[in-house]
């Protein structure tokens, strides 16, 4: 098998797994029971806490555990409307978000927010005059990615925050779920960002977890009320062996990060190279190291739709994905690829090639030789 889909989740780590396991047979207690079984999984759980705000580099009391990235996502924006509707209204995103950001900025326009979809280049990009043009007195959050998870660009999130130093009583979030081990902590966490999103299937990790970095001083709203964990923030018994894991998957991931980051890097350009040979081919990603994350490379073949193409890998046992895997099987249009200026003709041909520091060249070569195959057998749709 060979696995190219890590964007839509990764192979939990085995020793994350065996972490996984262990606590949750040691460490039966409820963390906020008072007896000694509760006390062990409290100061397990805080230590977990501790161990993830000194890899992002951050005090502990700015990490919030959550049931990962869409729930993240929809705490900051649900949570800032909640918090700052005495002060404004209004909400800007870019129209290249997941679907956890788009959606819940939607939902939001519904209960009576004003919402602006900002627009991007022909690469992806935020187009900073227009997002600076958005900015109002009633604007209350600014939300962008840092690493499409569609295309892979990488968003500007320093010029963004240097914009938004001038407008200090507006949150701006981050979603970094693509970028968390993908790019290096400081070029997207900025001393301007307000809030932040990471869930750890993309790491490794288990499914179901995730955290938000919350900067000291900024203000939101619960988005879960109950027992008032997670320092009344964020209610629900806190799932223990989970975050345990995902504390270590995140030490696993960040360990000779350079080192993992150069060699996916090399795995994409050896795809790109050999793609690139084919006449019918289209690549949508970028190779600009400034531009573009390690770990994500989208491309078309002419007149094969993305799914098509998808599920003839299948059955040779190779895994990719058409886009955002959260979004794929609604059949809907690539918003990304559109925003961006590419027709549906090319869009709807989209397939997405992710990779971790696991996959090989021998699998790149591999690919390359049953894409080769597929080609001649599609050459009847485009020639």
């Amino acid at each position: 098998m060979i696995y190219f889909d890590n964007s839509a989740t990764t192979m939990i780590h085995p020793q994350v797994l065996d972490t996984y396991n262990k606590v949750s047979q040691r460490f039966i207690g409820n963390p906020s029971s008072l007896h000694r079984l509760g006390q062990q999984s409290s100061v397990l759980l805080e230590k977990s806490r501790q161990q993830i705000a000194d890899i992002l580099g951050v005090d502990s009391t700015e990490i919030f555990f959550t049931s990962g990235g869409t729930e993240g996502n929809n705490w900051v924006l649900k949570g800032t409307a909640i918090e700052k509707r005495p002060f404004g209204n209004h909400i800007i995103v870019s129209n290249v978000e997941h679907p956890s950001v788009a959606n819940t900025a939607k939902q939001l326009a519904e209960l009576g927010f004003k919402v602006s979809f900002c627009p991007v280049d022909r690469e992806g990009l935020i187009d900073l005059a227009e997002l600076e043009k958005l900015l109002s007195d009633e604007t209350i959050l600014v939300s962008t990615v840092v690493v499409n998870s569609e295309v892979g660009m990488i968003q500007r999130i320093r010029k963004i925050s240097e914009l938004l130093e001038k407008y200090p009583s507006i949150h701006y979030h981050v979603d970094a779920v693509q970028a968390i081990t993908k790019l290096p902590v400081e070029t997207f966490l900025t001393s301007r960002v307000d809030f932040m999103t990471f869930s750890a299937h993309k790491f490794q990790g288990p499914r179901g977890i995730g955290f938000i970095y919350w900067r000291n001083g900024a203000k939101l709203s619960p988005l879960l009320t109950g027992g008032g964990q997670e320092r009344n923030k964020r209610s629900g018994t806190e799932n223990t062996p989970a975050i345990v894991a995902m504390a270590k998957a995140l030490r696993i991931a960040t360990d000779d990060q350079d080192i993992k980051e150069r060699n996916i890097r090399q795995l994409k350009n050896a795809l790109a190279n050999g793609l690139n040979k084919y006449d019918h081919v289209t690549l949508f990603s970028s190779l600009d190291v400034e531009k573009s994350a390690p770990h994500i490379l989208t491309f078309g073949l002419k007149k094969v739709r993305g799914e098509v193409l998808v599920h003839a890998l299948e059955e040779k046992d190779i895994y990719i994905s058409t886009t955002s895997a959260c979004s794929s099987r609604q059949k809907t249009d690539n918003s990304t690829l559109h925003a961006m200026g590419v027709t549906h003709q090319f869009a709807e041909t989209a397939v997405r090639i992710s990779l971790n520091h696991q996959n090989t060249m021998a699998e790149v070569e591999q690919f390359l030789v049953i894409f080769n195959q597929l080609y001649k057998k599609f050459s009847k749709i485009y020639s």
